[in-house]
């Protein structure tokens, strides 16, 4: 940055002000006024669109739940992606294909199906849901009612939101 000389006293000045009218800081000022509300305006979009995947998701959370405790195989396989893993209480893993299988045994009776707290987190096209489930019914005859904290990961492909991955596990009681 060039230092104005003590000597020359008001000469800066007089340097200053034909680059002044050079740059018009009224057109300036507009410029960057319109900026700044596009980009209020693109932030607004972008948190309304992402507010409406995440309930998108939540939705079909609550249909994934619904549909496995009816046993309803056809909305369970659109729910999941192909390549679609589940880890379960006991570390068991199984993919679409065996979820879908215990899904459809006639030994297991649900009662009850509930998802609890859940929070979905967006980061662009994938979703990270985290919550509680509680489920009660019968296997083989035999009672059962688990609580678990749940992880599940959505992506969305070509419009259409499906897990990729889930896991259970069962809370930590004190």
């Amino acid at each position: 940055m060039r230092m104005p000389d003590p000597r020359t006293k008001g000469a800066f000045l007089k340097e200053l002000v034909p680059a002044l009218r050079v740059c018009d800081i009224d057109a300036m000022r507009t410029f960057s006024s319109w900026a700044l509300a596009l980009a209020v305006i693109a932030s607004a979009a972008l948190s309304a669109q992402q507010k409406s995947d995440a309930d998108t998701v939540r939705a079909l959370e609550i249909k994934w739940t619904e549909s496995y405790k009816q046993r309803n195989i056809e909305i369970l396989s659109s729910l999941l992606s192909d390549d679609f893993v589940i880890t379960v209480e006991d570390g068991s893993v199984y993919s679409k294909a065996g979820y879908i299988s215990h899904s459809a045994d006639a030994g297991t009776k649900v009662h009850v199906a509930e998802l609890s707290d859940l929070k979905v987190r967006m980061h662009g096209n994938t979703a990270i849901v985290n919550g509680s489930y509680h489920e009660k019914g019968e296997s083989n005859g035999k009672p059962y009612d688990y609580h678990d904290r749940l992880t599940d990961c959505w992506v969305k492909t070509g419009g259409k939101w499906q897990v990729v991955a889930s896991h259970y596990s069962v809370s930590y009681k004190q």
